[in-house]
């Protein structure tokens, strides 16, 4: 499948405003479920598991905080912006 201009340019604003979050949020904090999943799919260590459900059984909801790099958000955004001005270098889809 080959992607056309209007594909390309979707994509880098995707990209670009995922980048523009990224730069605008310093940290992020997940929800009960997404830690729980988190620490049930990677190898977390045994005393993480323990307070994970020590935490559970108290009802209290123990929450991962991730706090991404600087240089992803201006990675994306430089990325973002590629696409875009190769989409609008490109031949109009039917011309």
């Amino acid at each position: 499948m080959e992607l056309n201009r209007n594909q390309y340019f979707f994509i880098g604003v995707v990209i670009l405003l995922i980048g523009l979050q990224l730069r605008m949020v310093s940290t992020y904090t997940l929800t009960h479920e997404a830690t729980k999943f988190l620490a049930q799919r990677t190898n977390a260590s045994a005393g993480d598991h323990a307070l994970l459900a020590v935490t559970s059984d108290m009802g209290a909801g123990h929450q991962k905080t991730i706090q991404p790099p600087e240089w992803i958000g201006w990675c994306l955004m430089s990325i973002g912006g590629v696409l875009i001005l190769h989409s609008l270098a490109m031949r109009k889809p039917g011309g």
